[in-house]
């Protein structure tokens, strides 16, 4: 069974994300409110896949996106490049006051039956202040580009960086390449411009343009405005609810043929039990599950897209991707930060039925 993808063999870039950058400051198991040092994780929903894919799962990939131009912007930079991301920048200056920025998250581990704290400075982001025109996508994709990928906390920052998306979906599209989007729904970043309904308008306007989509039932009824049983009723293992948006979904965007999301039951902060599914041109796909010890969850769910989006890109069976993604997610949930530290062989062992054996 193939994924209904059409794809180049190869070109110069496997894959480009677009999206904002942001720096995570990590105080640990200590809440912000009584922390006194922390650790810096460089992140982005958008960046993380292309950050995995590039150094776990040895692609060329690389991120069109926002940069200032000051020591904040610097050490992002250098992690860009760490992770073997190719940077397309729009550059801004730093007035040395205010700004433009590097946005700031803030995000403690939570403990047992404390949960995680996630807050936000994003005051003056440069990533906000993109816009159509800010980016020469014929220049990113002169060598050839498979794949693009976008998602719905970009899009949510502002009234331009929804349309920045689409302008790069229809450039990337023409150059032959995959669309992707993760929902990503954020209800407190589109309260800020306009809601839901805003939201499903320009979310709605930017899938038109994807033939993969992530996301769960509830990116699927907020992001979309669609429909769908009480999310907070089921059971968060049981895929029933996300099958049963598959058809209105598909209905209304026709050109999508792959949608996935993560299946994540949390018993305690560091107890998750972990699994995913998959929709792919009509058939559906269910992960195993496992029983998660987590360290960090944070960029778990981008785990799984770059898993997912490694195996469709080389030409695997839409099972074998999906089981990919799962574990490459729960892998990356086992160390700190947002982004990969495993290596593609400890995904493909635990993804085919591996243990936490010692490896000698």
């Amino acid at each position: 069974m193939s994924s209904g993808l059409t794809m180049a063999a190869s070109g110069g870039l496997d894959f480009v994300s677009v999206g904002a950058l942001v720096h995570r400051l990590d105080p640990g198991v200590v809440p912000w409110r009584k922390a006194n040092s922390c650790q810096i994780h460089v992140s982005g929903g958008e960046f993380n896949v292309a950050a995995n894919l590039a150094d776990c799962f040895r692609m060329s990939t690389g991120i069109a996106t926002a940069m200032v131009d000051y020591p904040i912007g610097d050490m992002i930079h250098e992690r860009v490049r760490a992770m073997g991301v190719t940077p397309f920048y729009k550059r801004f200056e730093h007035n040395g006051v205010t700004g433009p920025n590097m946005a700031t998250v803030y995000s403690d581990h939570g403990q047992g039956v404390r949960a995680p704290v996630v807050f936000y400075n994003r005051c003056n982001e440069a990533g906000a202040q993109l816009k159509p025109g800010d980016f020469d996508w014929g220049a990113i994709f002169k060598n050839g580009i498979r794949w693009l990928h976008s998602g719905g906390i970009f899009a949510a920052l502002s009234e331009t960086t929804g349309e920045v998306i689409i302008e790069g979906m229809k450039a990337a599209r023409q150059a032959g390449a995959i669309c992707s989007f993760d929902l990503n729904y954020r209800e407190k970043l589109w309260s800020l411009w306009g809601g839901q309904g805003r939201a499903a308008d320009v979310i709605s306007r930017i899938v038109q343009n994807a033939d993969v989509l992530v996301g769960n039932e509830e990116d699927l009824q907020k992001g979309l405005g669609m429909a769908g049983q009480d999310v907070d009723k089921a059971s968060k293992l049981d895929p029933s609810a996300f099958f049963s948006m598959i058809e209105k979904v598909t209905a209304k965007f026709p050109k999508v043929k792959v949608v996935a999301t993560t299946l994540r039951e949390v018993h305690s902060t560091q107890r998750h039990t972990w699994g995913a599914v998959a929709w792919v041109t009509g058939k559906t796909y269910v992960s195993p599950t496992c029983e998660l010890d987590v360290y960090d969850r944070v960029g778990g769910g981008d785990g799984f897209a770059s898993g997912l989006f490694y195996g469709l890109l080389a030409g695997e069976s839409p099972e074998e991707a999906l089981r990919l993604g799962w574990a490459h997610g729960a892998l990356l949930t086992t160390t700190p930060g947002d982004t990969t530290m495993v290596t593609l062989e400890q995904v493909k062992a635990f993804a085919s039925g591996g243990s936490a054996r010692i490896q000698r």
